[in-house]
């Protein structure tokens, strides 16, 4: 997908402010047994299409407002992805300026993810 200018502004801004792991990186969370949650920042359909098992869906669009209630704890490590990688790293960017530390970015994220091998579900 081609994205406008001002939303890669947008985007690589955010970038250069959070964490990111690809692929092969949350592959070593999951070995390792790293506690985290793996969120699903997608929109509802996008997520009825097809998720990750056992991820959370919190959309771009409300989850600032309903982080708090489902993960109060701030330290927790938040493992979110989105189609490619691009608004995820947007809303990790809007979650550390809530306080949550440990908001890390999926990059490549559905697309990488569907391909993994990992449990999905619909």
């Amino acid at each position: 997908m081609a994205h406008n200018p001002g939303f890669l502004k947008l985007v690589n801004d955010a970038k250069s402010r959070v964490e990111q792991i690809d692929l092969e990186g949350y592959r070593g969370m999951l070995e390792s047994g790293e506690d985290h949650i793996l969120v699903d920042t997608r929109e509802d359909s996008e997520w009825a299409a097809g998720h990750v098992a056992g991820a959370v869906h919190l959309s771009k669009g409300v989850i600032e407002r309903d982080i708090e209630t489902k993960v109060p704890d701030k330290a927790k490590t938040l493992v979110l992805y989105c189609g490619g990688g691009f608004r995820s790293a947007l809303v990790a960017d809007s979650l550390q300026k809530m306080g949550y530390a440990n908001a890390i970015s999926l990059d490549g994220g559905w697309r990488a993810l569907k391909e993994s091998g990992l449990p999905l579900e619909k």
